[in-house]
């Protein structure tokens, strides 16, 4: 679902490769960022076969690489892999893996890259299951599953506590770090059957 079938040219290309994002937009998209990382290291603190980060570039096909076309999602999980430091995330040289779940905060210079053509990367290319955005100021939050290979707006009813009409900075992080954690953990049910 999420994964590459590296072909004989791809196994050629570097590996270790430094990240080269931009800077991060503001104070308050650092503390969105390391938010999401405290709270899921937490929750998964007996946990070592995942990987979690943020502003952090993914190459993930040899043209991108010499276009310096780089994909740098604001925070995202990889399943089933080695929880380590790295310089980046090289879909190539981690068996051809990509982001089970993103998150995007957005900003008056990234929301509509994030709500297009980063939405149309996650689905079409990443083929990530759940992509989740987030705007720290008007409290913007949407949730997109992959369904039949198109992201659908996750249903509300589906996830009740996206109904809430508190209208809290506070409420919303709880709701996205539920989405995500519940998202991450349908995945791994779905893999372990």
């Amino acid at each position: 679902m999420t994964t590459l079938n590296p072909s004989s040219d791809l196994i050629y290309l570097p590996t270790d490769i430094w990240s080269d994002e931009p800077p991060l937009e503001s104070d308050l998209h650092l503390q969105q960022i390391i938010l999401l990382l405290t709270c899921l290291e937490s929750f998964w603190s007996e946990r070592n076969d995942y990987y979690a980060t943020g502003n952090l570039t993914i190459y993930y096909n040899a043209e991108q690489l010499k276009k310096r076309d780089f994909c740098v999602p604001d925070f995202f999980v990889v399943l089933n892999t080695e929880k380590r430091p790295r310089k980046s995330w090289v879909v190539w040289g981690e068996n051809g893996q990509y982001p089970y779940v993103i998150v995007e905060i957005l900003s008056d210079s990234t929301a509509k890259v994030d709500r297009t053509k980063k939405k149309e990367l996650y689905q079409n290319i990443f083929r990530t299951p759940d992509y989740f955005w987030f705007d720290p100021v008007s409290l913007e939050f949407q949730g997109l599953r992959l369904f039949e290979g198109i992201y659908q707006l996750i249903d509300r009813d589906v996830l009740p506590w996206l109904k809430s009409k508190e209208k809290s900075f506070e409420s919303y992080i709880n709701t996205l770090l539920r989405a995500s954690i519940q998202a991450l953990n349908k995945v791994l049910v779905l893999k372990n059957n």
